[in-house]
Formats: structure tokens, C-alpha cells, sequence
């Protein structure tokens, strides 16, 4: 009943969010966001909780990694607390850079890396054995995704029918896959974004989303 619960509080929060839903079977566009996903791109933007590796050619002592936190600030040495969150790491660098030459250094250059993208998170609900939200750490497919969870329940899970919510051209869409059919190579296994849910269906899943489409409509697409 935990994993029921957990599943209708993740569709109940996309229904709250956002009124107007797309739903498809087996096809969902990348997210608005899907540059942003590998930290080695030059677009990402440094998110919350990501963890930088901050060097200054030269200054060994002045190489550290640090925490974003969540109003998007790090604090450096010298250079105090800085704005972090919403920058490329090209553009944060250059902002450490500026802030040194302004007290201390000529001509500081200063490399900024994402070593942890904690801000790229997906969340894994429904019946599996371990539900939660999870950062990516790379390219990320639906399969993937699922064993970040634990896998399915073996006693709950309906495997045929998962659904992934993603927020695709400002309007959250919904699309439902049949994971036997990816693991037998029939259909594609798709790529899971950051902010991505995925909700594994369970077995008893029609009876059950019968008993709720009442209260949450937003299930009624997992008794196709």
C-alpha cells in the first residue's frame, strides 16, 4: 500500500503543477532542459547541491571543491561568497577570475568542473523496491533508471506498464512503456532526463487506479 501511496502522491503533485497533460504510449520528446543534462556540456547550468572542483592555475592552495547550496552560493577563499547557480561553468569561472583581479591577483585563470551533477535528479516511484530520487550521473536510459530503484517489485510491479512524466515545451507530457519489450530489443529504451518521474505500475494496478481516478484523474492513463 506504501508503494500505491508514493505513486498517487508523485501523479497527484504533476496534476497540481500542471493542468494540461499529453499522454502517448511509448513516445516522449527530450525535456526543454535536455542540453542541460551532461555537466561536461558547455550550456549546463550549475544547479543546487552540484559539486564544483574550483582551480587556480598556479595556487595549489586555492583548489577546492565545493557544495552548491540552495540558494545557488559557494564560498571561496578570498573571494568570499559568490553566485553559482544558474551559470555555465565557463561563466562562473570567469566570475571567480573577476573577483580575485579585483583584491589580489593580475591575470588569475581559473577552470571550473561539475563533478557532481546533483541538481540532474530523477525520481524513481511506484512499485519498486526502492523508491526515492536519484541523481544522474550520465546518459541515463529508462532501464537504467528502474534499477536505480531496485528494480520492480517481483510480488507488484506491472512491468508493461511504466510511465515517465516529463516536462516538455512548458506542459508536462506522459508516456507509458512496456519494459519487456525493451529488454527483448522490440521497441528503443528510451533516455531519462534529469527532473524525469518514472512510476512502475503494479499488478492489481486497474482495480486500484479504478478506486482513485476520482480523486486523481491523472492515473487513468496507466489502465490503458
Amino acid at each position: 500500500m506504501r508503494r500505491h501511496l508514493t505513486s498517487l502522491a508523485a501523479a497527484a503533485l504533476l496534476a497540481s503543477a500542471a493542468p494540461t497533460l499529453a499522454f502517448a504510449a511509448s513516445k516522449l520528446p527530450p525535456p526543454d532542459s535536455a542540453g542541460l543534462l551532461s555537466p561536461a556540456a558547455a550550456d549546463y547550468r550549475i544547479g543546487a547541491q552540484d559539486v564544483l572542483e574550483v582551480n587556480v592555475f598556479g595556487i595549489e592552495e586555492l583548489k577546492r571543491e565545493v557544495q552548491v547550496n540552495a540558494g545557488g552560493k559557494v564560498i571561496l577563499p578570498l573571494v568570499g561568497e559568490l553566485q553559482a547557480g544558474g551559470r555555465t561553468p565557463g561563466e562562473f569561472s570567469e566570475d571567480v577570475e573577476a573577483a580575485l583581479k579585483a583584491k589580489y591577483m593580475k591575470d588569475p585563470q581559473v577552470i571550473v568542473t561539475v563533478k557532481n551533477a546533483q541538481s540532474q535528479r530523477v525520481t524513481i516511484d511506484g512499485a519498486v523496491n526502492k523508491p526515492g530520487v536519484y541523481p544522474l550521473s550520465g546518459p541515463t536510459t529508462l532501464l537504467q533508471a528502474v534499477s536505480l530503484g531496485g528494480g520492480p517489485d517481483q510480488k507488484l510491479a506491472n512491468v508493461k506498464k511504466v510511465a515517465v512524466f516529463r516536462q516538455v515545451g512548458g506542459k508536462r507530457h506522459a508516456a507509458t512503456f512496456n519494459l519487456n519489450d525493451i529488454r527483448e530489443g522490440k521497441t528503443e529504451d528510451p533516455q531519462i532526463y534529469g527532473n524525469d518521474i518514472v512510476v512502475v505500475d503494479t499488478s492489481s494496478g486497474n482495480r486500484f487506479i479504478q478506486n482513485f481516478q476520482g480523486v486523481f484523474p491523472l492515473l487513468g492513463f496507466l489502465a490503458w
